[in-house]
């Protein structure tokens, strides 16, 4: 029986591995030993940071809007309340981007919001 030569095998594995380790600095881009455990590194914190990165968009959609309410004389969370009341189904990001481009077209919907807070 012929031997089995495992050696494309391994050179394929570690071509995975420095593909993703492109743009490293140092070792950790052309050693496999470094640059395995710098792509692990790499995968946890692009795992954690696709979480994160919704709670930092979340907060600064809340921060738009409460600039835009605020200039109107009212404070986010009177304004969440109301838009609950009015029943005026828009979501945190679309009325941060409205607040942000359109202050004429926010100004409309905060009237609307104070109109069902009175």
């Amino acid at each position: 029986m012929a031997r089995v030569k495992r050696g494309q095998a391994s050179h394929q594995k570690h071509k995975k591995v420095f593909k993703q380790a492109k743009g490293f600095r140092g070792r950790r881009k052309n050693t496999i030993r470094v640059a395995k455990q710098a792509v692990e590194k790499s995968l946890q914190y692009a795992y954690r940071d696709r979480r994160r990165n919704k709670r930092i968009f979340r907060s600064l959609w809340i921060q738009r809007i409460n600039a835009g309410v605020r200039a109107e004389g009212l404070t986010y969370s009177k304004f969440i309340n109301g838009l609950i009341k009015s029943k005026i189904k828009i979501d945190r990001k679309v009325l941060a981007d409205i607040a942000y481009h359109n202050p004429e077209t926010f100004k409309s919907i905060v009237k609307k919001v104070q109109s069902h807070l009175n």
